[in-house]
């Protein structure tokens, strides 16, 4: 996700260019990297989907024990991305108060966006990776020498073309898409945006009728994808982004696979609702000059257990 990059300058556009996603994208899996326990740092924005997929991946890989982490505000100030929830405002490990000081360290006199996530070189301190589509991969791919014994397989060979294949799906119609229909600037854009989003989620509602997650039985790196969008769905797309055909809860199957996840370990304990709902409402001070955060929707029912299990064996028993 973009953020500003020197002190005087203006909001950033509500949807960041694909361009802005990888300015630095030396990879552990080519080499380029070494693979090095408590070598780097990710940050994360607790507002942002693809940080919250980075974040995820992480976590479930067990790789929490090896890679640190920080967190920017969410809500950001004049400067962009700050670290204003440590003490004194700096991040303990690269004693820096603000995330575009790590962007200038890497390139003096970078000029692209300030984004999360966004991995750290602790040695050098400076950023080594930004992709936010394919961070998580590297973790997937070459940090096995420290993941858990017990970390579910995200990546697996066989299945890693159609894997890519449904994440570039799910980031373009979904993750941005809901960026699209905000940032639409005629009806007819507004419309068209709008139509391809629900027809997607109409699919995936179908979809999940007959599997438990997207490639089968077991968890891969899309659901993370698709995850990190239905959590955000309610609470900020459908209200603050105007995607308000349907709420997530009205879809039987999409709602039960999200609760589902949500109540497993690394989901929902890395999700943050009200830091989602602040930061999205006070991304624009121009569109929300008096800081209007919304008070609903009411997210109790993230809680209440899934019953994924018996409506798939309904089906399984219907058909």
């Amino acid at each position: 996700m973009t953020d500003a990059q020197t002190p005087t300058a203006t909001p950033p556009a509500d949807s960041p260019q694909p361009e802005q996603r990888n300015a630095f994208t030396a990879r552990f899996s080519t080499g380029e990297l070494p693979v090095a326990a408590d070598r780097y740092r990710l940050i994360v924005a607790d507002m942002c989907p693809m940080s919250h997929h980075a974040l995820i991946v992480r976590n479930l890989l067990g790789l929490d024990q090896v890679i640190g982490l920080g967190k920017v505000d969410s809500v950001r100030g004049d400067r962009g991305w700050q670290f204003s929830a440590d003490p004194d405002g700096v991040d303990p490990e690269l004693g820096i108060r603000f995330l575009s000081e790590a962007y200038f360290a890497t390139s003096p006199g970078y000029d692209g966006a300030v984004t999360v996530p966004a991995l750290i070189d602790l040695e050098t301190g400076q950023v080594v990776n930004n992709d936010e589509v394919y961070l998580g991969n590297e973790f997937e791919l070459a940090w096995t020498a420290y993941q858990s014994p017990t970390a579910p397989n995200l990546y697996p060979e066989p299945l890693r073309k159609d894997i890519d294949k449904l994440n570039k799906l799910l980031v373009d119609e979904l993750h941005d898409g809901v960026f699209r229909i905000r940032g639409a600037e005629s009806q007819a854009e507004y419309e068209q945006s709008f139509d391809r989003l629900f027809a997607r989620m109409d699919d995936l509602e179908e979809q999940l009728g007959n599997a438990r997650y997207l490639m089968g039985d077991e968890i891969t790196d899309p659901d993370i994808t698709l995850f990190t969008v239905l959590v955000r769905f309610d609470i900020v797309y459908n209200t603050v982004f105007a995607v308000n055909r349907s709420r997530l809860s009205d879809f039987p199957n999409l709602w039960e696979y999200a609760r589902d996840l949500f109540q497993q370990p690394q989901f929902g304990t890395t999700t943050d609702f009200e830091s989602i709902k602040r930061g999205n409402a006070l991304w624009n001070p121009v569109q929300n000059p008096h800081g209007i955060i919304p008070k609903g929707p009411d997210v109790s029912g993230w809680f209440v257990p899934s019953r994924r299990d018996e409506i798939l064996h309904q089906h399984h028993v219907e058909r």
